[in-house]
């Protein structure tokens, strides 16, 4: 005799109705039609066996060594997107540097592993709207406030300012204070005066390369990169009047500070300190250098990461310079490889004539000594 169990199956076949898989899935499945249409979980494909199911967009499991390879990944796309953004603002930046400009300079080396010698000229020029009295809202007929030599590359990091009011003969227009090369002949002639001054001094200096800060876009870029830190001296300045008057007003106690973008170029222009007399010209250049040695320990440190495409747009912008975006980027590189730079300021005395100064006899062994090494 058959066994009941043997024959269950065949009876099952001829059974005149559904069988419907019980659980919450096949009942909503039910509900909704979805087993009459092909859709419910019944329906055939390849995930269970004659049926699809849904497809999974993460096979296995998660473990450690997969988070690091998505956070590895999602890095070097960060990085890489910063990387293309300055490469483009760079670019862009680069054109408006004059022809003349770039004729004037010496071919430099790879700073990766040669020396390079760069002027940095900070120019008075403000940006449109400004109030300030004798300001310049354009480039022309500006003067170059900012005067600075900086040997880097292959390990050196070397910073000399020059004072604005040093007199020097400026080829084609007699002796005047620097700073009026760039008046008389834009920074094409700033670089050839530089240059002379120093044979003047014994000293065969070429230039290899140029940068005119950008005032109006200084602030921008030092609060993309989150704020420079600072070490002072108690600071009262009060720029064309105060913020009052639609100047610039910065109160500080001796320590370190963070400054924001208004803040550091307030203090980077600083020479009358109503708390401290004896700041004057000679000391803003100190003040400049330290916001300099600010800007590049805030562009390698882990808080700037997450601000690097927004920083890397904007750095471009406070330059103009004859250096691409593979140039800048390898002198960003000799610049954390040579350390932060100590400040120095070319020595000089007063003239006796007017405000202008003189350089003193240091001053050539200061040259000599920028170039060494």
């Amino acid at each position: 005799m058959p066994s009941l169990y043997a024959q269950m199956p065949n009876d099952l076949e001829q059974r005149p109705y559904k069988l419907y898989r019980s659980g919450p899935r096949g009942l909503k499945a039910r509900l909704r039609g979805e087993e009459d249409i092909g859709l419910g979980p019944d329906r055939p494909g390849p995930d269970r066996g004659d049926r699809p199911g849904r497809r999974r967009w993460f096979r296995g499991r998660l473990t450690w060594q997969r988070v690091l390879l998505y956070l590895a990944t999602a890095v070097v796309a960060w990085l890489l997107l910063s990387l293309v953004l300055f490469i483009i603002s760079a670019e862009i930046e680069r054109g408006k540097v004059p022809d003349s400009a770039k004729a004037a300079l010496t071919s430099g080396g790879n700073m990766l592993t040669s020396t390079d010698t760069v002027l940095i000229l900070g120019t008075d020029q403000r940006p449109k709207g400004s109030k300030e009295p004798g300001a310049n809202t354009s480039d022309a007929g500006s003067r170059s406030d900012t005067i600075m030599l900086w040997r880097i590359g292959g390990g050196t990091s070397k910073r000399l300012s020059i004072p604005r009011d040093t007199v020097v003969p400026i080829p084609g227009h007699g002796d005047d204070k620097i700073n009026a090369a760039y008046a008389y002949g834009g920074p094409a002639l700033a670089i050839k005066t530089v240059e002379a001054f120093a044979r003047n001094e014994g000293v065969n200096l070429k230039i290899n390369h140029l940068i005119i800060v950008n005032l109006a876009a200084f602030p921008d870029f030092i609060n993309a990169i989150g704020g420079v830190d600072v070490k002072t001296g108690r600071v009262c300045s009060e720029i064309s009047g105060g913020s009052k008057n639609g100047g610039f007003t910065l109160n500080l106690r001796p320590g370190t500070h963070h400054l924001n973008g208004i803040q550091a170029l307030t203090y980077a222009r600083t020479r009358e300190n109503k708390c401290n007399p004896g700041d004057n010209d000679l000391t803003r250049v100190l003040h400049q250098q330290q916001i300099l040695n600010g800007v590049k320990s805030q562009l390698f440190s882990p808080g700037t990461f997450f601000r690097l495409p927004w920083a890397s747009w904007d750095a471009p912008k406070v330059l103009r310079t004859d250096m691409g975006g593979p140039t800048l980027l390898t002198l960003f590189a000799a610049s954390e490889l040579g350390g932060s730079a100590p400040a120095k300021v070319l020595k000089v005395t007063a003239s006796g004539t007017g405000t202008g100064l003189s350089p003193a006899p240091g001053a050539s062994g200061q040259l000599r000594q920028l170039l060494k090494g």
